[in-house]
């Protein structure tokens, strides 16, 4: 819900008379959801931490920088703001507060943008005593972003594409849920895809996340914390038969060949 608020406080620094040249140009809302990608993907998993980029580098073409010359401070802070709360929400561990730099590249059209991201180290001393990634001197490489288009598909299964179809299921208190999306939400709320009437859950406790090939449970900063086969975990990667518990209930994870 903070981010959405995040996102919404970014849409409206651009509402109003200047909403329509932001049609064809990049869109402040779609830069701060590709840097929260960004960070996704460039995390470093240390020995009990899991480490984010602190700084981003956001290259616009000369008219999207344009657009953005007299709100560019502000929309910084604001991306700023967005990337602090996604990394709270995912646990990461950061180096030094998020910051968000903007350049101007003319190799790009309006509409495209590119980001680097860099794990920038304020004390190399401190990250030497304390086991954390030494921080990158140069960034790394430039993720470019074009405007989407819909192109037409087709949907294959699982045979067709050469890999082997698979059941995976989270067992508890009697009943089953089918795993068929990506993320799943587990709390005593009801917006949770599965709702545990437990007290000592929390409204959202933990989410089962599917990454490549693999499965993890992460604690989303419950209250009671999250046990992977009897051992507290805030994240870890799930096999066939693990018991999850999350609050006074257990949860088998299970993962099968159809």
């Amino acid at each position: 819900m903070v981010l959405r608020v995040i996102e919404q406080k970014i849409e409206s620094l651009f509402e109003g008379i200047f909403g329509r040249a932001f049609r064809t140009n990049v869109q402040p809302v779609e830069l701060a959801r590709k840097l929260a990608k960004e960070m996704d993907e460039h995390r470093t998993i240390s020995v009990s931490r899991v480490y984010a980029p602190n700084e981003y580098t956001v290259y616009l073409s000369p008219d999207d920088r344009e657009q953005f010359s007299s709100y560019e401070e502000n929309l910084k802070g604001e991306l700023q703001e967005y990337l602090s709360e996604h990394a709270r929400r995912e646990d990461y561990a950061l180096l030094s507060p998020v910051r968000v730099l903007m350049e101007t590249d003319t190799d790009l059209d309006v509409g495209e943008f590119g980001i680097a991201t860099r794990m920038v180290q304020p004390d190399r001393r401190r990250a030497e005593a304390g086991g954390e990634p030494a921080g990158e001197v140069a960034p790394g490489a430039t993720m470019i972003y074009k405007p989407e288009a819909p192109v037409p598909t087709q949907a294959v299964s699982a045979e067709e594409l050469g890999v082997e179809a698979e059941l995976v299921t989270l067992g508890f208190d009697g009943t089953r849920f089918e795993v068929k999306q990506p993320r799943v939400v587990i709390g005593r709320s009801r917006e949770c895809d599965i709702q545990l009437p437990d007290t000592n859950v929390s409204r959202r406790h933990a989410e089962l996340r599917q990454e490549g090939a693999s499965y993890w449970i992460v604690d989303l900063g419950s209250t009671n914390g999250v046990e992977v086969n009897g051992k507290r975990v805030k994240r870890a990667e799930l096999s066939d038969g693990d018991k999850i518990t999350v609050g006074s209930t257990e949860v088998t994870f299970s993962r099968v060949s159809r």
